[in-house]
């Protein structure tokens, strides 16, 4: 008889491990692992390859996806400001169109005929893989072994001492985290109390060196069409310039997102994050296009980033809207080429010192009101009375006989 195969996205931890023991036991199948490296920090590979084979995997794929999290990613949700809910800079969302587009690929090369993943019926990330998978791949089946065994920890935990399962869990455990290169997401313990401040200990991506301390820093980001290329003049690749600039923020204590956020399942959820990178690109992209975008682009930009936000968040990566948004953003970013310096100070203090492009839009002389002016004053006159010629009319031949405007 020949067995059903199955591709897990497995990270290695509890439920990830017994799950592919549960797929082989209780569903019969046999079980690919497929594990990305998107940038965990102290993650070892060779060690979770090791876990899932004993227990029970058929075959365990490992992935760099580093660079194609930053280029296919992050820069294109960075050239669109995308902040959930106007803060949330989309660090979970944003690797789980991209283990999808993995796991198709793993599933076709192994003739599986269905994938599968390790999250709960609350969350957001079910829906990410769900509807990603149907996207790229809508004959696959999806199965989501977490959401259907409803173990708690503890019994997940007795369920891998049972049959002798390699995990490294702890019924002390207080956080669930979720980390890759664009920041670090944490979860449950006193953190689910939103009247509560987080604990010290959840915190590690915004913590100065260990028994040392720091002092204010300024840093330029160069920018070539939209895209972060250098930091103080030095050239780097993006997955590089976001860890070095990640240390430089966070160790001032910039990054941290503490938010009650909309989850797609309707649930109000307090969420901590911690993103000094994301964050400070943002802030110097945002600024960098203020500089360089004619006004009603820039205008008509602002109005749609929330929309591109929203869909990733919701696991609409692959969708046509998405897709469609991102070709306008990639549009607005021929001119956006520059530099901007960013300060930061210890005590998670962030700002824009300074902005500079070959291509800005800011002329000294139109808007200088020094001797240098080149502004022609006798142009306003006729400029404004076109403008408020409808004001005008309206005022004068309705407003006389209506109600007072308030």
């Amino acid at each position: 008889m020949i067995k059903r195969r199955v591709v897990l996205a497995y990270s290695g931890g509890l439920d990830t491990s017994v799950a592919v023991h549960w797929l082989g036991k209780e569903r019969g199948f046999e079980v690919i692992a497929l594990a990305l490296d998107v940038g965990q920090s102290g993650t070892d590979f060779a060690a979770i390859e090791e876990r899932a084979r004993a227990a029970g995997a058929i075959e365990v794929v490992v992935v760099d996806a580093r660079q194609e999290l930053a280029d296919d990613f992050v820069l294109p949700t960075l050239q669109a400001n995308a902040l959930y809910e106007g803060r949330y800079p989309l660090v979970s969302a944003l690797s789980r169109p991209l283990i999808v587009r993995h796991l198709v690929a793993a599933a076709r090369r192994f003739g599986a005929e269905a994938v599968a993943h390790g999250c709960t019926g609350k969350g957001n990330d079910q829906v990410r893989f769900e509807v990603g998978t149907r996207a790229l791949a809508p004959d696959l089946d999806i199965v989501a072994p977490v959401r259907e065994w409803g173990m708690t920890r503890e019994h997940a935990i007795e369920y891998a001492e049972r049959f002798g399962l390699p995990v490294t869990a702890s019924r002390d455990r207080i956080y669930s985290i979720d980390e890759n290169l664009w920041g670090r997401a944490i979860e449950c313990g006193v953190i689910e109390d939103p009247w509560e401040s987080p604990p010290a200990d959840v915190f590690a991506l915004t913590a100065p060196p260990a028994g040392g301390t720091v002092d204010p820093v300024e840093v330029v980001v160069g920018f070539e069409a939209g895209r972060p290329v250098s930091l103080d003049g030095e050239e780097l690749e993006l997955v590089a310039l976001i860890e070095r600039l990640q240390g430089i923020a966070g160790a001032r204590g910039f990054g941290r997102i503490d938010l009650v956020e909309n989850r797609r399942v309707g649930i109000k959820s307090r969420e901590i994050y911690e993103a000094p990178a994301a964050l400070a690109l943002v802030l110097a992209h945002q600024d960098l296009e203020s500089l360089t975008l004619e006004r009603d682009l820039a205008h008509e930009k602002l109005r749609l980033e929330p929309r591109f936000a929203e869909l990733v968040y919701d696991g609409l990566w692959y969708s046509p809207l998405r897709e469609a948004l991102s070709a306008f953003v990639a549009s607005t970013q021929r001119h956006v080429t520059g530099e901007v310096r960013l300060a930061f100070e210890p005590g998670g203090v962030a700002r824009v010192a300074g902005r500079r492009s070959p291509v800005g839009l800011y002329d000294y002389g139109l808007a200088t009101y020094d001797a240098a002016d080149a502004f022609r004053h006798e142009d306003a006159e006729g400029f404004v009375r076109i403008f408020g010629l409808g004001i005008k009319t309206w005022a004068s031949r309705q407003q006389a006989t209506g109600p007072a405007p308030r």
